[in-house]
């Protein structure tokens, strides 16, 4: 304790010591390199990575099909400036977001939003509100369950 009342207010006999950043670190600190780039010279408005956060979640919030998806890209590729930096498709956008290990967890839920499957009623095999299978009925020799 001592110490650290001798040193309070004199930071600059502290020693610095500069070590190189790990790999992971490393490929970190590319990756944002990549993501600040604009999707072309002299847009100042979007960048790479804007671009992917904002389009998966329009993806997401509107349940677009991955082909709906390179559809609109398809077409925002079209009209953009020769030489733009936007991904071609789906699979080369998700490829680049990757490495940030942005996960997600499936939740089911039943089509008449009475509950979510989820936390302590992830096990539960017909909803507590109205008492509907969350399962859709199985048909032909199918042997997995398929959710609402």
């Amino acid at each position: 304790m001592d110490v650290m009342r001798m040193n309070e207010g004199n930071v600059s006999q502290c020693p610095i010591v500069e070590e190189e950043p790990n790999v992971d670190a490393t490929r970190f600190f590319d990756l944002l390199k990549d993501f600040d780039e604009p999707l072309w010279d002299d847009c100042t408005n979007h960048s790479k990575l804007s671009y992917v956060a904002q389009v998966f979640t329009i993806k997401s919030n509107h349940g677009l099909s991955k082909a709906g998806y390179n559809k609109i890209i398809e077409w925002a590729r079209s009209i953009l400036p020769e030489g733009n930096r936007l991904k071609e498709n789906f699979y080369a956008a998700k490829s680049m977001m990757k490495p940030l290990s942005l996960g997600y967890q499936k939740i089911d839920m039943y089509p008449n939003f009475c509950m979510l499957y989820y936390l302590e009623n992830v096990e539960l095999t017909e909803c507590m509100t109205c008492g509907h299978s969350r399962y859709k009925p199985r048909t032909g020799r199918g042997k997995t369950l398929v959710a609402y």
